[in-house]
């Protein structure tokens, strides 16, 4: 498994010779193995009510708000914790701190995009975004390691129009 540091990751070199064949052949073997991971993490966390969808986004809301649902061009303001699946952490919140960003209009991994549009304000959710759909081939060059799938604890505070 990979973890979150501070050490710069290694690339990945394509041979001179990649195709486009290679690349879908490769992408086909890290989803393969992405799900297997994703698979195995859930089977520790089996009192998770998750749902898939086809992007390959699971998140699991496991406290409910009563607050307006989140829409594209809505200003989200969120608390979150980044790790890996293995639970290291990469990122979080400062504590009397959040985050906010303009869903479907900046540069907050499509994952996250996502799964907002699926939440409420108050809801406290756990997403897990492939790399895929997170950080990908290259992770993001600092904490998060290339193809590394990300466990999102994150709750929703509020959002603007």
């Amino acid at each position: 498994m990979l973890s979150c540091s501070d050490e710069p990751q290694e690339q990945i070199n394509p041979e001179d010779n990649w195709s486009k064949t290679k690349s879908t052949d490769l992408g086909k073997e890290l989803a393969i193995q992405a799900e297997l991971e994703i698979k195995l993490f859930l089977e520790m966390h089996s009192d998770w009510d998750v749902i898939k969808t086809g992007s390959g986004l699971q998140y699991y809301i496991y406290e409910h708000g009563a607050g307006d649902s989140i829409h594209a061009g809505d200003v989200a303001e969120i608390e979150y914790v980044i790790s890996t699946l293995d639970g290291t952490e990469c990122y979080k919140t400062e504590s009397d701190e959040y985050e906010e960003f303009i869903v479907d209009k900046s540069e907050v991994e499509t994952g996250l995009q996502e799964a907002i549009k699926k939440l409420r304000v108050g809801d406290k959710a756990k997403l897990i975004i492939p790399s895929h759909i997170g950080h990908g081939l290259v992770g993001d060059m600092r904490k998060i390691p290339p193809l590394t799938t990300l466990l999102v604890d994150i709750t929703v505070l509020g959002k603007k129009l």
